[in-house]
């Protein structure tokens, strides 16, 4: 069986490469080694069995090429970042799905593929799901809260209050019914959800989406800012710089091991119960971003106090975690704690090179852009703009 890895020399795709070619499955890579992830070219850590194609998804003669003879594609090739060119989060994520199916339709009986497998993300859930303490007892609704605007972040207004009685809201786990994309990464990636679920119904191509939440582990881009907590963090200790953690520090996040979502990806490869199906691929722990540091300070034994509360960064969610209940049906269950993530990223950091520069260029750059804003002033207990403290 030959399967074909878009965005194979990335994070996600390298690692399930690996795990493919270790289960005897013949392997071709079309990756276009952008700037931003592959600043030196083809990475050393690509599997010497794997056929590398460099090309571009948006570029019909490259999947052509890439395509030929393959029974199985993992489209894990993705546009990501806190830019402002959103017409690009479409082209890369949505346009190039699109063009995918049209070639494999083209081709008559799914042109010989048996399988399409497609990287969502966690962030087709937008802020996700939640409850009124005083609310949701009474009339039993959920609540699905739109982006937090400026108008509310620059107040220190942090969290999601009831429409109805103004009360701070409590998160609650988010499956695959949520759809509430927010920022123009994930409304490419909802429309990419529904392109390979619809048009994979209606030509019989059997296709599975996989919502990854924050995926950790070796590999995890240094350059790319959107990389997040684990690359900001574990670059801030290993060079003794103060790490920035935005708005309070009490955001909760969904993180999962590499390992995991590899072993989630092969499941649903040879399942049939997979197909047409939309799957939550997080962990089992919801973690606030401030305890993730301070896991990590004592991980890697350096402690260097964050500076916290005088930043947010405009288009972050709130609190977001995911039911994972749908898939673990099929028999996966994520066993990689993030200590484990931690350990693995740090070992990973220390053996490369050039690192210096690399957090002030990705902060300033942020500024710029303006994603990186600070608060109106400073907390006073007498003042409404006081942190919202939950009920």
């Amino acid at each position: 069986m030959k399967i074909l890895v878009t965005g194979g020399a990335g994070f996600v795709g390298s690692h399930t490469v690996d795990a493919l070619i270790e289960k005897g499955y013949r392997v071709r890579i079309l990756d276009n080694l952008h700037p931003t992830v592959h600043p030196t070219g083809v990475p050393a850590y690509l599997h010497p069995d794997a056929e590398f194609i460099e090309g571009d998804v948006r570029d019909r003669s490259a999947w052509e090429k890439g395509l030929a003879g393959v029974d199985a594609v993992y489209h894990l090739a993705a546009y990501q970042d806190y830019l402002t060119d959103f017409s690009t989060f479409i082209d890369v994520n949505a346009v190039s799905t699109a063009l995918l199916y049209e070639i494999l339709v083209e081709g008559g009986a799914g042109g010989g593929v048996g399988k399409v497998i497609v990287a969502a993300s966690q962030a087709v859930m937008g802020e996700g799901r939640y409850q009124c303490p005083s609310c949701f007892p009474v009339h039993g609704r959920h609540e699905y809260p739109e982006i937090r605007l400026e108008a509310q972040l620059a107040q220190r207004r942090w969290e999601h209050r009831c429409p109805r009685c103004g009360q701070a809201m409590r998160w609650t786990a988010s499956d695959e019914s949520v759809v509430n994309p927010c920022n123009p990464y994930a409304i490419s990636k909802n429309a990419q959800e529904r392109i390979a679920v619809q048009l994979g119904k209606r030509y019989q191509i059997p296709s599975v989406v996989m919502r990854y939440s924050i995926v950790q582990g070796p590999r995890q881009s240094v350059y790319n800012a959107y990389s997040g907590a684990m690359r900001i963090f574990a670059l801030s200790l290993l060079l003794d710089r103060q790490p920035i953690i935005f708005e309070d520090g009490r955001q909760v996040r969904d993180f999962v091991n590499i390992g995991d979502v590899v072993d989630a990806n092969l499941r649903v490869l040879d399942d049939p119960r997979a197909d047409g199906q939309v799957f939550n691929v997080g962990g089992t722990k919801a973690w606030t971003v401030l305890d993730f540091y301070r896991t990590m300070e004592t991980i890697v034994e350096k402690w260097i106090e964050p500076r916290v509360d005088g930043f947010y960064r405009y288009g972050d969610t709130r609190h977001i975690f995911s039911d994972t209940a749908k898939l673990a049906q099929l028999g996966w269950r994520p066993d990689r704690g993030v200590e484990t993530s931690i350990r693995q990223y740090w070992t990973f950091l220390q053996q490369q090179e050039n690192l210096p520069g690399i957090l002030e260029y990705a902060e300033s750059h942020m500024r710029q852009l303006n994603v990186i804003r600070p608060v109106a002033s400073p907390p006073s207990a007498s003042d409404p703009a006081t942190p919202d403290k939950e009920s």
